[in-house]
């Protein structure tokens, strides 16, 4: 008779270990809230094999990709880094105009890569009609959107892939208080069809989100510790304690979103960074602290979204020279000889 019960009933031992092994992998979780975007517009970058053995031995977990890179989509093959990838907009237009090429690009992109963790896929970066760069591209977002939708829902991938695009906050007309947040209406009638198409699919909105901006273009509002996460906040109305400009950023796009009809949507934070160089109020000190509250801050979710961890990744991975102006070369958290620019824990 013990040894049945000895055979069915695991020992206190056993259940302590499995309560350990269920801690640490929560506690992974949460660490892996954060994840890097890996740009490529530099001349002197180490290679993709280089790039995600970095991520590895940093605890990177998740990586977001602007292109279909097929070097740095072989290379993550077996990694277990989970991938956003991007549909580049100069692509938008083909892949809206018929599902066929959408069928393609999935097959090309991501069917041929069965061993790559795929999590999101971003249909454009930072379109808008606000935007002078990419607003030839708005009248395609929605089109391909759902044709990738489509495309992976035939993959048999529709459960594990989440089809969204990333925008950015200047489509926001008012974001203070963050409970006013609304945006501007030049953007309504291109954001409300994308936004309901999100939550008919379950999938999150990605912005991009930049204090730094924000603070540079109103220096004689926001104070720079603010920005930095170091400040013990402002009290707005109701009461409410904003500590950081991240949060109330990040809520004045929740509160536009509700207006929007589109209060369920949740937002993965697809960019935020400070660069270290190159521009106003750049320093590699101002950098690692913005960076490394960063990681801290996103485990704790905002007022408006509290105990809620944001789902964050910062940019960049690397610093690119072939980008301009000087500031944008700066982003990176490590140098292209793959040395961190200052220390920082995923």
């Amino acid at each position: 008779m013990s040894c049945t019960v000895n055979r069915f009933f695991p020992s206190i031992s056993t259940l302590l270990w499995a309560l350990l092994v269920i801690l640490v992998i929560t506690l992974d979780f949460t660490d892996a809230q954060t994840g890097v975007c890996y740009g490529r517009q530099g001349d002197n970058l180490p290679s993709p094999a280089e790039v995600v053995a970095l991520c590895n031995q940093n605890n990177i977990r998740r990586m977001r990709i602007y292109d279909p890179d097929q070097a740095t989509l072989r290379a993550l093959a077996g990694s277990n880094i989970e991938l956003t990838l991007g549909v580049p907009n100069p692509d938008l237009q083909s892949i809206a105009a018929s599902q066929s090429n959408a069928d393609t690009w999935i097959q090309n992109n991501v069917r041929n890569h069965p061993n790559v963790r795929f999590r999101y896929i971003a249909v454009g970066n930072e379109v808008s009609p606000l935007r002078g760069d990419t607003s030839r591209y708005v009248n395609f977002v929605l089109p391909a959107l759902r044709n990738i939708r489509t495309a992976v829902s035939a993959a048999g991938l529709g459960n594990q892939i989440r089809v969204s695009t990333a925008i950015e906050t200047g489509v926001l007309g008012t974001s203070f208080p963050p409970a006013d947040g609304a945006f501007r209406s030049e953007v309504n009638s291109y954001l409300r069809p994308i936004t309901d198409f999100l939550v008919s699919t379950g999938a999150p909105l990605l912005v991009n989100v930049y204090p730094y901006f924000s603070y540079i273009g109103n220096k004689a509002q926001i104070d720079l510790q603010y920005a930095l996460f170091n400040s013990d906040g402002i009290v707005v109305a109701g009461g409410i304690r904003y500590q950081n400009l991240f949060y109330a950023i990040l809520d004045a796009m929740y509160a536009a979103l509700e207006k929007s009809g589109a209060a369920s949507l949740e937002i993965v934070v697809s960019e935020s960074g400070w660069p270290s160089a190159g521009g106003d109020t750049t320093t590699v000190d101002f950098a690692r602290t913005y960076n490394t509250n960063l990681v801290r801050r996103v485990r704790d979710g905002t007022p408006k979204r509290p105990g809620r961890a944001i789902e964050t990744y910062i940019f960049g991975l690397f610093d690119e020279n072939q980008k301009s102006p000087e500031f944008e070369k700066n982003f990176g958290l490590f140098f292209a000889n793959r040395q961190p620019k200052y220390p920082i824990t995923f």
